[in-house]
């Protein structure tokens, strides 16, 4: 199995060599998404694989290992959301390396594991802005969902938003600002309790 799941990454990333887009590469290293290798290769093409290499455990894990944009972004669609141990979720947290990797862990696997929203109240809470991002991405997907926070919850985590709202990091703010929104469709009884929590900031999410 081992030998299987090498031979499979070694395919994998003779490809993505083969599919290498330059331009696009050097624009995501001037914008600084830095990366030890970034084919440039785009979303679609790694959906597609998806569909070929299924979910894959150990080919997951093999993947993440690697620091290349398009192996980490495939592992995260490919793993078994099911089956992330607490300590495999607190390690790929710990090893999000950029803005565009904690959004594609949040969209396609943290969101899904067990106690997703018990990972994201406690990450945003955290001092590492990759973290936070990864927190209040996780929280909109779960509002969208229709999962609700109970009161010592939903206080806990407008209190982490509104220090984060009068943060410096643009990203975190913005972010911030969709999980609010999405928190408001859960229902009229929760935009209430955000217009009232938040009515001396300025908000577009009513």
């Amino acid at each position: 199995m081992k030998e299987e799941t090498q031979e499979k990454l070694r395919q994998i990333k003779s490809r993505f060599r083969l599919m290498m887009n330059g331009v696009v590469s050097q624009s995501m290293r001037e914008k600084g998404l830095g990366y030890k290798i970034n084919w440039g290769i785009g979303l679609p093409v790694l959906k597609d694989m998806v569909k070929e290499y299924g979910k894959d455990f150990s080919l997951a894990i093999e993947l993440w290992k690697e620091d290349i944009r398009e192996c980490r972004i495939l592992a995260t669609m490919i793993m078994p959301s099911e089956e992330m141990s607490a300590d495999m979720v607190n390690l790929w947290i710990s090893q999000v390396g950029n803005q565009e990797i904690a959004e594609m862990a949040s969209f396609n696997l943290f969101q899904y594991v067990e106690g997703a929203k018990d990972y994201a109240l406690l990450w945003i809470s955290s001092d590492d802005e990759l973290k936070q991002l990864c927190g209040y991405s996780v929280l909109s997907r779960l509002f969208m969902r229709g999962e609700e926070l109970s009161i010592r919850e939903i206080n806990e985590y407008f209190d982490q938003a509104q220090v984060a709202l009068e943060g410096e990091s643009l990203s975190v703010r913005h972010s911030v600002a969709v999980s609010l929104s999405r928190f408001c469709s859960l229902g009229d009884e929760y935009e209430k309790l955000l217009k009232s929590a938040f009515k001396t900031y300025d908000l577009d999410v009513f």
